[in-house]
């Protein structure tokens, strides 16, 4: 296997490979899902190609909670299996895809009455762990283990002592959603997967009722294509129901988006050693751990206005604000926030009430001859629902097909990484870096970290981090458009790095120096370095004038005050 690289010369030369030769599987949409069914079909051995009409992971798999988990409150609906196989993907993901990536994390429950509720959240906790170990997929992650009162606040002194009478604390898994994506883009590309962002889906080929390839549109150049494939899969997620309409077909299901919003606040403003698990009336609210910040999450509203951009109002602030507060010895105000996102949920919804499924399951359908469509699910079975897709795919291809490997095809930056994280104080002594910034390194790239360094190497400039977002290094907004598949400055400061969530002025004063440092990567010149900053600029204004909007509609018509895309 080589190191894929997802720069600009990669991405020209997908488009036109994919537009010159038949593939067997064409995925529309680079979210998790689609990144996930591209790395399932490549390594089945499949000529396998995938398009974005954004950048990769922009829309939900960019903006949710950052959690892999087995979904604790579906073992109270009862829905086993979906948390049996919740937590097997866990344990995968954990241990052997991507333990560079995804990491344990600590959340501490707190009881609010005594007795029957420790003895009834005790025993959900048990069990989820039990279920974990049964499968030999625990491992790695410690014990729930029950606190006292007075040990709960030394563990979590940031609570009211009238909030608990006691709590449970038990462990999941977190990682940096966009970058996971980013990262299985590359994983398939480096099987030999093509793949191009910022390129979208117009329409599809057909021939009688068959698909058979799509037309897609270059969005940076303005360039056509037609990309013929056996088989067409269909996983653009909230954007479903608007994919299928093109082929003209009514579809067996229907998505419905739902929008969650959260909150990020600097890791002061919490006092405490672990995460939190609140309940609310409609479900459960998130107080998270996420490096020198917590993110505070979620919401779970319909939405049904634009989907590229969804907008977090006033309300919204307001509310996850009350709920988290409740339990606070020292109350958050908005002045606490320095970062809000909102995103979409991908829920099922059936033509009557009796075809409706549980939100969080997933369906895969086969609408049309060449087109198969795969929706709903949930971040941590991402990797299943690949699987069933390109399953489904293999029935119209007229080949013998292996079965999906993908359980045992580990991530690129997984291999060596356990091996580099043992050596990383003489690496930092090698390269004259702390070794905190190369912990950082290798839990954002992994044993990829080293072609990082090797930019720092031919450039010791690159060693100095950003100077108004010192978590991130200068070499790491140059990897982003260099290996990343990073097109606009948009894309490195909202996803390639989390600047625009973790910074209180949103990224616009790194604006500048990310974008000139992009420039020679891409071949921008002084004109379109402005545009970026400025298109950069609009849209956190935009942003922020949505969140002081007092309701969906006004926020949402605030948020498409800024453009699209940056003109060239």
């Amino acid at each position: 296997m080589r190191t894929a690289t997802l720069g600009p010369e990669q991405r020209a030369e997908s488009l036109a490979a994919m537009a010159e030769r038949e593939l067997d599987v064409l995925v529309v949409g680079g979210g998790v899902v689609g990144a996930g069914t591209a790395l399932d079909a490549v390594t089945r051995g499949l000529n396998t190609g995938i398009v974005e009409a954004r950048d990769w992971a922009s829309g939900t798999s960019s903006r949710s909670s950052k959690l892999i988990h087995g979904g604790l409150r579906y073992l109270e609906m009862l829905d086993f299996a979906l948390v049996r196989e919740a937590l097997k993907e866990r344990g995968l993901l954990l241990e052997r895809l991507a333990p560079h990536l995804v990491k344990p994390v600590p959340f501490l429950y707190p009881l609010q009455h005594q007795g029957w509720e420790r003895l009834y959240a005790g025993s959900g906790v048990a069990l989820y762990d039990a279920m974990a170990m049964a499968r030999g997929h625990g491992r790695g992650l410690p014990a729930h283990r029950h606190l006292s009162r007075r040990h709960a606040l030394r563990v979590a002194p940031a609570l009211r002592k009238d909030a608990l009478v006691g709590a449970i604390q038990y462990y999941d898994a977190q990682m940096d959603d966009a970058r996971y994506v980013a990262t299985l883009v590359r994983t398939a590309v480096s099987y030999g997967a093509k793949a191009a962002n910022r390129a979208r889906v117009t329409g599809f080929l057909r021939e009688g009722e068959r698909v058979v390839g799509a037309r897609v549109q270059d969005v940076e150049s303005g360039g056509e294509y037609e990309i013929r494939a056996q088989q067409v899969v269909n996983a653009t997620g909230v954007w479903t129901d608007d994919t299928q309409a093109m082929v003209g077909e009514r579809g067996q299901f229907h998505v419905r988006a739902s929008k969650g919003i959260h909150l990020v606040v600097p890791k002061d403003r919490i006092h405490s050693t672990t995460g939190l698990i609140l309940r609310t009336e409609k479900s459960v609210l998130f107080v998270i751990p996420w490096g020198r910040h917590w993110i505070i999450g979620t919401t779970d509203t319909d939405w049904d206005l634009d989907k590229a951009h969804p907008a977090a109002s006033s309300a919204d602030i307001d509310y996850l604000l009350n709920h988290v507060n409740s339990v606070l010895a020292v109350p958050l105000s908005r002045d606490d926030v320095e970062g809000v996102y909102a995103g979409l949920r991908p829920l099922l919804a059936g033509e009557s009430d009796a075809t409706s499924k549980l939100s969080r399951e997933h369906t895969v359908a086969h609408p049309v001859p060449g087109l198969v469509v795969v929706a709903g699910g949930k971040y941590t079975t991402y990797r299943v629902m690949a699987k069933d897709a390109v399953d489904e795919a293999v029935h119209g291809l007229d080949m013998r097909v292996a079965e999906c490997v993908t359980e045992d095809i580990p991530l690129l930056g997984a291999e060596g990484y356990r091996a580099m994280w043992n050596a990383r104080a003489r690496i930092a002594a090698r390269i004259g870096l702390h070794v905190v910034r190369v912990e950082h390194l290798l839990n954002r790239y992994g044993s990829t970290a080293e072609e990082v360094l090797d930019l720092i190497a031919a450039d010791p400039g690159l060693a100095e981090p950003l100077s108004a977002a010192d978590d991130y290094l200068r070499a790491e907004v140059v990897y982003a458009a260099s290996h990343e598949g990073a097109r606009h400055l948009d894309d490195v400061l909202t996803r390639r790095t989390r600047i625009s969530i973790e910074t209180f002025d949103r990224g616009t004063r790194s604006a500048r120096e990310a974008a000139e440092l992009m420039a020679p990567v891409l071949g921008w010149d002084k004109d379109q370095i402005e545009r970026e900053v400025e298109h950069y600029e609009k849209r956190v204004e935009a942003e922020r004038e949505s969140q002081r909007q007092p309701d969906d509609q006004t926020a949402d018509a605030a948020r498409l005050g800024a453009p699209e895309i940056v003109p060239r």
